[in-house]
């Protein structure tokens, strides 16, 4: 049975507008609700989930947010709880994003965050990735740490509601060293089904996708699911271009019908 691709769409901040929102919602429904081998998630920010949670229909294009916090209510001033989330139509949720982390997030919100997800009922993306590569691959060591502390209160039964995203930093943005290529995917794709499966055991681990997040267009997001072996992409910019990304769903429907 051929497993779908999951595409992540991260807005970030951005569109100004619920109307601008709106409008580029609209247009990747249009081709993310045609297609049966991708799972379509859009994470907006907190303030558009309700609107749009309002415009989806079927089960191939859903809503997520882009970060939530660990407690289910309180005291605490701008945060929003994943019971919260939930209840205005998110299923989703990505935590750990290398924009968090910058800011101060550590692994152990990290793992908070992931737990109180879970109990709302939420997929969570798990984000992970080094900051920078050694010859030695001391960076690795980073990216099992990472991975560890931010399972560490996840059950085995949990698994299938768990999803994880590379996201190599030194590859990202306008500091970027060079662009990440397939092998550099693939690579750390085998390390974290290897964590995984000294965690869990090798069956479970195989439940859990891995996506790839970085730098991501419609041109070179094929390489990274056909010979990087990820099993969908985490897309930021180009989320916000509904032709562009309805582009990258297409690629990723012709790459989950060739497995």
């Amino acid at each position: 049975m051929k497993k779908k691709k999951i595409i992540v769409g991260n807005w970030k901040m951005a569109p100004r507008t619920i109307d601008e929102a709106k409008k580029t919602f609209a247009g990747i429904k249009k081709t993310a609700s045609k297609l049966r081998n991708v799972d379509t998630v859009m994470c907006p920010p907190f303030v558009y989930v309700e609107a749009l949670a309002l415009r989806v229909s079927g089960k191939r294009l859903s809503l997520g947010a882009q970060d939530s916090f660990w407690k289910e209510e309180g005291a605490y001033t701008g945060e929003v709880s994943s019971a919260m989330l939930h209840s205005l139509g998110a299923r989703y949720v990505i935590v750990g994003h290398s924009e968090r982390r910058a800011m101060g997030e550590t692994d152990d919100m990290v793992s908070k965050k992931t737990d109180a997800s879970l109990r709302a009922g939420l997929t969570v993306i798990i984000c992970v990735g080094e900051q920078s590569r050694d010859q030695h691959g001391e960076y690795t060591k980073r990216i099992e740490e990472q991975l560890k502390q931010s399972l560490s209160q996840v059950q085995k039964k949990s698994l299938p509601n768990i999803i994880i995203a590379y996201e190599p930093i030194w590859a990202i943005g306008a500091n970027a060293i060079r662009p990440a290529s397939p092998e550099d995917v693939l690579e750390v794709s085998i390390l974290i089904r290897k964590v995984l499966t000294n965690m869990f055991d090798r069956e479970s681990s195989q439940i859990v996708p891995i996506l790839y997040g970085g730098s991501v267009d419609a041109k070179n997001c094929g390489s990274f699911m056909n010979e990087g072996g990820a099993n969908g992409l985490l897309v930021g910019r180009a989320s916000l271009d509904a032709k562009q990304f309805s582009e990258i769903l297409k690629v990723a429907e012709q790459s989950a019908k060739k497995k």
